[in-house]
């Protein structure tokens, strides 16, 4: 594992307790992020959709109960045991979205709330060809992330210790990175933060498909 992937790996380690605190509930206060999400329950047919990035697992089990066969996988092994005890009957798993143990054309759908983030500029483009690879012909994408150009680096966070960069992206540059990656874009959602809920950003969520495959 790089450097990069061991100091976001290390540092979610570390706040994953105060992450669950803070953030297992957020989509309470959350109705775009809610809609959008029934939105996508409601376009998957059948087959497994991965939570990419799924920290504690809300995201999974919004899907869950929404009748949607997902499973998740984060790069923390601490947010794993705790999604795992949050969610009884979602299978959660360790992995790496630069390198996902799956096999070609595997997981009909995938929903990656904000897992994008820590992932610097020169790498992106690898990831989402990545993550084309384990979508099968006509997959989906839900993809979000902070709308921007900043690169934060933290070294607390919440009064824990932690070294991380948060990386923006401008909507049209991450469009740019998808298409080249081989998705169809299906829309582009932004909207501004909410207010006391969360980190002051505008926020970009985009709907994406693996191209079917065309037997001639």
């Amino acid at each position: 594992m790089d450097k990069n992937l061991s100091e976001v790996q290390n540092s979610y380690d570390q706040i994953a307790e105060e992450y669950v605190r803070r953030i297992f509930n957020e989509l309470a206060h959350k109705p775009l992020d809610r809609q959008l999400l029934d939105r996508y329950a409601a376009s998957v047919r059948s087959g497994l959709v991965c939570d990419l990035g799924c920290g504690p697992g809300h995201i999974s089990r919004y899907l869950f109960d929404r009748g949607v066969s997902v499973f998740g996988i984060d790069l923390s092994p601490r947010m794993i045991e705790y999604a795992r005890q949050l969610n009884p009957g979602i299978e959660f798993k360790q992995g790496n979205m630069l390198s996902l143990d799956a096999d070609d054309n595997t997981w009909a759908g995938i929903v990656s709330f904000y897992s994008i983030i820590h992932i610097p500029h020169e790498k992106i483009a690898a990831a989402l060809k990545e993550l084309r690879r384990v979508l099968q012909p006509g997959g989906s994408l839900l993809l979000s992330f902070h709308s921007g150009h900043e690169v934060i680096h933290l070294e607390e966070w919440w009064g824990i210790r932690v070294s991380v960069d948060v990386i923006f992206f401008e909507r049209d540059e991450m469009v740019d990175y998808l298409k080249s990656a081989g998705f169809e874009i299906e829309e582009v959602i932004e909207r501004p933060p909410y207010e006391g809920v969360e980190y002051p950003s505008q926020r970009a969520y985009i709907f994406g498909r693996k191209p079917l495959e065309i037997s001639i």
